[in-house]
């Protein structure tokens, strides 16, 4: 099994789980890592044909979760999400791998909010057409160890006061259980195969922006008190955090375009067949322990 973005916070899950399960993987890397048991490291990224070339020699599937979260323009998210999954099917093709496993994201589902959602529907687009054998995952926000974008919200919630979007609802997910599925669909069947599915952890209807800075604040013990702020402040909000730090801004102007949308909930229908997959964790239960980890690794102070 090949995987692309098995460095970064999704991947390191899926190794993780891939090691639990005695899986052998062959893994894409921009910098040099540790021996790891069940990893074979190619050196590469999403640019280099042949490093993508080498990573699928002999591989059945592969989970394409490399991609752009963050880029100035149009043409840095394109040359992640677009380019690059690109390259990812050629390179599947000419080494007979039939079967890729494709990470998109819920902002596909409203490419005219942000760049990033418009390059990740474009991606979908060519996976979709792409002659092989593939299933399309859209995972809303995922939270869990090692995660640098909710991070963010356990710091504010330390100091009692939560900054939120505009009044809504969105869906998440334990990045264990995300890992989990995505390991679930490498093998090809009729219930996976050209299908799309939006997964969550299996809340009813979502989770209000108010109740899950809520339900973080009862992770850290601290009693919150959540700020709803309107769209043209969290466009400020973004302006500003990208004045004070560049590149490494979380909050950027595309970012603050869709967090604004009302309703990032999954759509009804579109869960993996519970005879496959399902979600173990309980939010409560993944919030407090990823809190434990964010303390133990020192990055809440």
């Amino acid at each position: 099994m090949a995987v692309t973005g098995a460095t970064g916070f999704v991947g390191q899950a899926v190794l993780l789980a891939a090691g639990r399960h005695n899986l052998d993987v062959r893994a894409l890397t921009r910098r040099k890592q540790r021996l790891r048991g069940g990893v074979e490291w190619v050196a590469g990224d999403l640019a280099d044909t042949d490093a993508l070339k080498r990573l699928m020699e002999g591989a059945s599937a592969v989970i394409h979760i490399a991609g752009v979260v963050n880029a100035p323009d149009a043409a840095g998210f394109d040359e992640g999400n677009v380019n690059g999954t690109l390259r990812v099917i050629e390179a599947a093709h000419t080494m007979g791998v039939s079967r890729v496993v494709h990470v998109s994201s819920l902002a596909a589902r409203e490419p005219q909010l942000s760049l990033y959602g418009a390059s990740k529907l474009r991606g979908e687009k060519l996976v979709r057409a792409s002659g092989l054998d593939w299933t399309v995952v859209r995972p809303p926000a995922v939270y869990g160890p090692r995660d640098t974008e909710m991070l963010e919200l356990f710091r504010l919630a330390r100091r009692g006061v939560v900054p939120l979007p505009p009044n809504g609802k969105l869906s998440i997910i334990h990045v264990a259980d995300l890992a989990q599925l995505l390991l679930s669909l490498v093998p090809s069947g009729e219930e996976v195969t050209h299908q799309m599915f939006e997964p969550d952890d299996g809340e009813p209807g979502g989770w209000t922006h108010v109740r899950l800075a809520h339900a973080i604040g009862a992770a850290l013990d601290r009693r919150i008190r959540p700020l709803s702020l309107s769209p043209r402040l969290v466009g400020w909000a973004a302006r500003a955090d990208r004045m004070v730090r560049g590149h490494k801004a979380k909050l950027t102007p595309d970012r603050a375009r869709y967090m604004c949308h009302p309703d990032w909930t999954v759509g009804e229908g579109l869960m993996p067949p519970p005879a496959i997959w399902h979600p173990r964790i309980d939010t409560p239960e993944g919030l407090r322990s990823t809190a434990a980890w964010y303390r133990e690794a020192g990055w809440l102070k």
